[in-house]
């Protein structure tokens, strides 16, 4: 089993740290500066010694950057790797180009999920990787022995991978979020009692058969209800509505659900909305001009 050095004790490196110790491998160091990481190394890697990080880097066979993405490079140049040794870094965003002419051997290893902060089970996640050939079995071993799996993406095209889970992933938070404001507004006590079982199936729905799932007035060609919508929403929320409207119904015109009449009503409806918005975000300029009040 490779000797594990992880530099940084944020929330993912401590508990892809504890679970690759659980996998057996021995953790021979970890650096941490803050007391949040120094208290999340005490527990969740216990008598792992705190180190400075060329001494984390000289005693480890693979060392685990888990520092923000904008660290990365300047972190590993400035560490003493050499050739016999894997350097690992946890980042969606970016592939191997970020560690530069690193001697060591790059990984990107990216596991697309949460961590709140403790011990994580990472069986059945599948981590996405970016490595060069001489680096796959170790990758495969490695995720392997967490119980996880692996799926591969080439370099040139990680942002657009990271794009697509932002995308999925934070833009739901967003969206979900609004709706709750919605339904509270509406007088509604309980919106998560509402929301939780449609958001649920939706999205396992949506995960197993993609746009087929899509149900609701766009699909049913219901311009009257989507301008009842349009009516009653305010502010971000009705432009974050308008948006994706328009982009459903662009599937559903491609899907061949709605006909060419009913997509142009859509179309109209929709120019118009946006019309309005943007006649609103004049009129609060010239508001904020007049008053010099910030704008809501």
């Amino acid at each position: 089993m490779e000797r594990i050095g992880i530099i940084g004790a944020g929330r993912a490196g401590s508990a892809v740290g504890a679970a690759l110790a659980s996998a057996g491998h021995p953790v021979t160091g970890v650096s941490a500066r803050s007391r949040a990481s120094l208290d999340r190394a005490a527990r969740l890697l216990l008598d792992v010694p705190v180190l400075a990080p060329d001494e984390v880097t000289r005693r480890a066979d693979v060392v685990l950057l888990a520092v923000p993405d904008d660290l990365i490079g300047s972190v590993a140049a400035a560490l003493p790797l050499t050739p016999d040794q894997y350097v690992v870094h946890l980042s969606g965003a970016h592939g191997l180009a970020v560690l530069g002419a690193s001697a060591a051997t790059p990984v990107a290893l990216h596991p697309p999920m949460t961590f709140p902060g403790g011990p994580v089970d990472l069986s059945g996640v599948t981590f996405t990787a970016t490595a060069p050939a001489a680096a796959t079995d170790f990758v495969e071993r490695l995720v392997k022995g967490l119980g996880a799996g692996v799926q591969w993406v080439a370099e040139e095209h990680r942002a657009r991978y990271h794009a697509g889970l932002v995308h999925g992933a934070n833009h739901l938070t967003t969206l979900v979020s609004q709706a709750y404001d919605v339904l509270l507004e509406a007088g509604v006590t309980d919106p998560v009692a509402a929301l939780r079982p449609l958001l649920s199936a939706t999205l396992d729905n949506t995960l197993r058969s993609g746009h087929d799932a899509l149900t609701g007035p766009i699909a049913r060609g219901d311009v009257d209800t989507v301008a009842a919508h349009l009516a009653v929403l305010r502010g971000r929320t009705a432009s974050t509505y308008a948006e994706l409207a328009r982009a459903t119904v662009e599937r559903v015109t491609q899907d061949q659900r709605i006909d060419a009449a009913t997509a142009e009503r859509f179309a109209q409806l929709l120019d118009a909305q946006q019309d309005r918005l943007e006649q609103d975000q004049r009129e609060q300029v010239l508001e904020r001009d007049r008053t010099g009040e910030a704008p809501r």
